[in-house]
């Protein structure tokens, strides 16, 4: 447990830091073409307009991700106090101060965030704008003085010993080594971190007094993951044989390194091969002299070739270094897979990769299986998650309006993913959840979404049936008759368990505090607020459009007393997994007598505009009304 703690950790602090950089690659692209273009060595020398490239690096990235850094933490304010405490460490250095900005971005966002929360309440009306403004100049401005005397020192010192070090390697041939570090970090999802994080600062500086740094290559070299992809082509089996042309594709031309980690994953030997060809394709560069004169991201060949400095050389030693990463990684990978058995589970590998880089891959369908067509004359639609308590019964809520106002006659039900019934014809499932699910019932015809309460495939599911379905008026009547003489269940919320105005500092602090609601309200035992952190574990409870639905697993069902809500307004709003949530409807169901009040949460949910009026709601009545409404 104290390991995946770690692990989590690590990765959390990974994605933080990428995420201050990712919304900026723009700005890393621009300059880097203005470099590549322009200075001395460049495509097409220009003295006037190289004078762009040492403000570009020294004070517009330092400041964006400053900016982003503390936007990150506390919304604009934040983003505004942090640039401001940035700019201590700019004016305090000589040298690009990436590191200084990601230490102080976040300061600031999280100096104004906690003032904000002290003053909260304390502010007389009309002194709103005076008290924002000043305390956002004072607070930014002592970070800054701060930042100059003290921090832009420290990380000035801390980047010299990284450049020394790195010299101290290249100089005695050990540069090489640093892939025993990089490759597996990749599989971790700290790659952004590391390249952007150490990497980029260090070449920065080498490319203004060099014109050239073998540091950008380490990371982005795409030889490693096309040397793996190629091995799958030639050796792989079933599904991964299949796919890997395309991935490889994907990876060396579009730059997308995350696409090769679950063949990594499937054979885990293969971490091998990603080593060894880095290793080699590091040495090829210290060897020939190769390195970039900007940042190239992502890790594209064609990013790459752009980034090289203008000299037959140049080109010579980083495509070479590319080329021998490649050979010998498909080398070692094709040993690999020829000599053990493999096991060709490539949805299994991809489910993995995006628990260990936790959160949805952005590329994870790419490698999986593929569906077929919808069937024909579908009768059975069955929305599934871990429980079948929550996420399931509002998906299958507002797709059950579609199917009414689409005049189909199609049952549409909701269950765990241990119940799906065998005849079910269409499974709905969380993209994290449908392996699961087509295991349970293979023959089915599964979608997956990301977000239960606005996802397009619903539409787009809707539409196909429309093309190929016939109402039988009188099956729809009796239908919905059934349905509308369901008792109400308005009783289930209650004034007493709507707050409003909350803060919390993580998801599992939300996550406790609803459960903590239904255990003393008498729902459910208390055991079931770890089942909530469990589900959330699993799959996350977020369903998209800023609301999220913490509920317990399958097996704490027994720990339900009696069906309850709570709603929980929180205007700033809460991490859960990279996604910001502003209202949390803590869920205990039994016997499904909190399906109706669940299916008008799930439609007035579905429409942002009621979002906003509940978070901004000015009472636990008035937040009532908007959700019985509907």
């Amino acid at each position: 447990m104290a390991q995946s703690n770690i692990k989590v950790a690590v990765q959390k602090f990974g994605n933080f830091l990428s995420s201050m950089v990712m919304p900026n690659i723009g700005a890393f692209i621009a300059w880097g073409l203005i470099t590549a273009l322009f200075i001395p060595t460049g495509f097409f020398p220009n003295e006037s307009l190289a004078k762009l490239v040492d403000p570009m690096v020294k004070y517009l990235l330092p400041l964006l991700i400053g900016y982003t850094g503390g936007k990150l933490v506390h919304d604009q304010r934040g983003g505004v106090v942090g640039a401001i405490a940035t700019m201590g460490v700019i004016v305090g250095s000589d040298i690009p101060m990436f590191l200084g900005a990601m230490i102080m971005g976040p300061l600031g966002g999280y100096i104004i965030k906690k003032f904000d929360q002290f003053i909260e309440g304390k502010v007389k009306t009309g002194f709103e704008m005076l008290i924002n403004n000043f305390s956002a100049g004072i607070l930014g401005g002592i970070l800054a003085i701060l930042a100059f005397l003290g921090v832009s020192p420290a990380v000035d010192g801390f980047t010299g010993a990284l450049v020394v070090g790195v010299d101290w390697m290249v100089a005695h041939g050990l540069l090489p080594l640093t892939s025993i570090l990089i490759e597996p970090a990749k599989i971790l999802f700290l790659n952004n971190a590391i390249n952007h994080g150490i990497l980029s600062p260090i070449g920065a500086e080498q490319i203004r007094t060099n014109g050239q740094s073998i540091l950008l290559l380490l990371e982005t070299n795409p030889g490693p993951g096309l040397g793996i992809l190629l091995a799958y082509c030639f050796f792989g089996k079933g599904t991964a044989k299949q796919s890997a042309p395309g991935a490889a594709i994907i990876h060396f031309i579009g730059g997308i390194h995350e696409i090769y980690f679950p063949y990594v994953l499937m054979r885990p030997l293969l971490i091998i091969a990603a080593i060894l060809g880095g290793m080699s394709g590091v040495f090829t560069f210290v060897l020939l002299g190769g390195g970039l004169q900007a940042v190239a991201s992502p890790g594209s060949i064609l990013a790459i070739l752009a980034a090289t400095p203008g000299n037959t050389g140049s080109y010579v030693a980083n495509i070479s270094g590319v080329l021998v990463a490649a050979v010998v990684s498909f080398i070692v990978g094709s040993l690999i897979l020829k000599t053990g058995k493999q096991t060709e589970d490539l949805d299994e590998a991809a489910r993995k990769m995006q628990e260990m880089k936790g959160k949805k891959s952005s590329v994870a369908g790419s490698v999986t299986k593929q569906q077929g067509e919808v069937p024909a004359s579908v009768q059975k639609i069955v929305f599934a998650c871990d429980a079948g308590m929550g996420s399931s019964a509002m998906g299958a809520s507002l797709l059950r309006k579609k199917v009414k106002q689409a005049d189909l006659n199609i049952s549409v039900t909701n269950t765990a993913i241990s119940n799906i019934p065998s005849d079910a014809q269409i499974v709905i499932t969380q993209e994290e959840l449908t392996p699961r699910a087509q295991n349970k019932v293979p023959d089915a015809y599964h979608i997956s979404v990301d977000n239960f309460l606005s996802s397009p495939e619903y539409d787009k599911l809707i539409d196909q049936l429309k093309n190929d379905h016939t109402t039988s008026k009188a099956e729809e009547e009796k239908r919905v008759s059934a349905e509308n003489n369901t008792d109400s269940n308005d009783g289930l919320l209650k004034e007493e368990n709507v707050f409003l105005n909350q803060h919390f500092s993580s998801k599992e602090e939300a996550i406790r505090f609803a459960g903590s609601v239904l255990v003393k309200g008498g729902y459910v035992e208390e055991n079931y607020v770890e089942a909530m952190i469990e589900r959330d574990n699993m799959t996350s409870t977020y369903m998209g459009n800023d609301v999220a639905i913490p509920h317990g697993t399958e097996e704490a069902k027994k720990n339900v007393l009696r069906s309850g809500f709570t709603v929980i307004q929180v205007p700033e709003g809460v991490d859960f997994d990279g996604e910001k949530v502003r209202l949390i409807f803590g869920i205990a169901g039994k016997d499904g007598t909190h399906l109706e009040i669940l299916s008008g949460i799930a439609i007035t949910c579905s429409d942002m505009d009621n979002i906003e009026k509940m978070v901004h709601a000015k009472s636990a009545k008035e937040l009532m009304a908007i959700i019985q409404s509907n």
